[in-house]
């Protein structure tokens, strides 16, 4: 029997991210993962208001990042997730344009165990993610891949990754 993360856990996860959060950025990105299942997801970002490191050439900061991801597979495959993840990010100087690298491990819910020939062994899974992007006029772009498993906590763990673009906007 297959194990689900509820709609109503979901829902309370998303939920206590955007009460928590007090300025929100938005993105969404598209993708597409090794075995040609799309993926769509929308996210909600809050920055962590502080920044290490400074010096000429830039700085680390990050943010928490809450996701809503659709994963468009066949009639077999199709799959929902919500993520929850602290994200770090070095921000390279710059006056317009601010190149980044972005690496994160958080966690994510998934309404089934199974993506493509992928078996999760649980909904619960880990996000770790890295990417590159560009920020500019409040805006950011850039390429990201997220890899989801459960670490070996339960079998089986084939894992998946996505590969997308993103856009994200501060409001």
């Amino acid at each position: 029997m297959k194990k689900t993360v509820t709609p109503a856990a979901l829902a309370a996860l998303v939920w206590g991210f955007a009460s928590a959060a007090h300025a929100v950025d938005l993105s969404f990105s598209v993708g597409q993962t090794g075995e040609s299942t799309m993926t769509y997801r929308l996210g909600a970002q809050a920055g962590f208001n502080r920044s290490w490191f400074e010096s000429d050439v830039g700085r680390l900061t990050g943010y928490w990042d809450a996701a809503y991801t659709y994963w468009d597979g066949d009639d077999t495959s199709s799959n929902h997730s919500l993520s929850l993840s602290p994200v770090f990010v070095y921000e390279f100087a710059g006056q317009r344009y601010k190149p980044y690298v972005e690496a994160g491990i958080g966690i994510a819910g998934f309404t089934s165990t199974e993506i493509e020939n992928n078996r999760l062994g649980s909904s619960f899974q880990f996000e770790d993610r890295l990417g590159v992007g560009v920020r500019f006029n409040n805006q950011e772009v850039g390429i990201r891949a997220i890899h989801y498993s459960n670490a070996g906590l339960k079998q089986p763990n084939d894992g998946v990754e996505s590969y997308s673009l993103h856009y994200r906007i501060s409001l």
